[in-house]
């Protein structure tokens, strides 16, 4: 059995949703130390050529506070989602899949949570029935664990967990993890690497790693399951 554990992230780029793709059991985890300037709450879509970045704003808090922890203000429920939508509208109204997608993007958008974690584990279920995914997704909190272990062990820890005989993990982590560590456990260690293609962006220069946002505006749900499928695994 397959699994893989990513931080929530909102509407991420392809990436993420090839990883989600490749396992059996892909457990989004959020007890762990918010980032400010990641990935979390925010990501890049395509406007006037440039990348542009969409961002939930969260309520001020400290950022020692984990994931799990931090909240969305209340000015994104007032007229915050509203002006994100119109800025994806204006963005991409002439994008070839606009009319499929935007009301995908939008139930993603529009959910009532103010808890960062549980809005975000939405908008990956939105968007992983839309593109047909089958994996498992699993919410971290639900998971019986020590989460004080940190790293390399609690990535095993998980693994066990879920009896999982394979874990697959992002290519940046190729330095971080250590297979023999993971074979004593009865693991096998693989790393995922993307070989997606560019795809037409309104004519202009390609620009990768945007928002699920701009893949999905471009492509057929067809050529996207195409897309996540577009990987390598590998050891290290």
């Amino acid at each position: 059995m397959k699994i893989g554990i990513m931080q929530p992230y909102f509407l991420p780029y392809i990436g993420y949703w090839q990883l989600l793709n490749a396992v059996d059991k892909f457990v989004v985890y959020d007890n762990i130390q918010f980032m400010k300037a990641g990935w979390i709450n925010r990501n890049r879509i395509l406007l006037n050529a440039k990348d542009f970045f969409i961002t939930i704003p969260l309520k001020h808090d400290s950022y020692s506070l984990n994931i799990r922890d931090r909240f969305i203000s209340d000015q994104y429920f007032d007229k915050g989602a509203d002006q994100l939508l119109r800025a994806i509208r204006d963005a991409y109204r002439k994008a070839p899949y606009f009319k499929e997608t935007m009301p995908v993007i939008e139930k993603c958008f529009l959910y009532e949570e103010k808890n960062i974690s549980k809005f975000i584990f939405n908008s990956i279920q939105i968007i992983s029935e839309y593109l047909e995914i089958t994996s498992e997704i699993i919410f971290s909190p639900y998971i019986e664990l020590d989460h004080s272990i940190k790293g390399q062990e609690r990535a095993i820890e998980i693994c066990r967990y879920f009896s999982a005989t394979v874990y697959i993990n992002p290519i940046g982590g190729l330095e971080l993890y250590d297979s023999k560590s993971f074979e004593s456990n009865g693991i096998e260690l693989k790393f995922i690497k993307s070989k997606t293609d560019e795809y037409k962006q309104f004519g202009n220069e390609f620009i990768p790693n945007l928002s699920i946002v701009d893949v999905m505006m471009f492509n057929s749900k067809d050529e996207i399951k195409k897309m996540i499928n577009m990987y390598e695994l590998i050891g290290n």
